[in-house]
């Protein structure tokens, strides 16, 4: 779901993810029509990012 956010609303990704600042950087961003596919990647790479440290968490957790 939040990919599918991060494709169409870059902005609203980084405040699902509790980074709200970038989430403001990024919707200054996406007004300008160039800038919504930096935007777009930006997200997507930061939700992956996401992903990858709860993960590390998750692992860290059972040890």
């Amino acid at each position: 779901m939040r990919l599918l956010i991060a494709l169409i609303l870059p902005w609203l990704t980084f405040f699902t993810i509790g980074r709200p600042i970038a989430g403001i950087i990024c919707l200054i961003l996406q007004i300008t029509l160039i800038g919504w596919l930096p935007a777009t990647i930006w997200a997507v790479y930061a939700l992956s990012q996401y992903k990858t440290d709860q993960k590390i968490a998750e692992a860290m957790r059972q040890r």
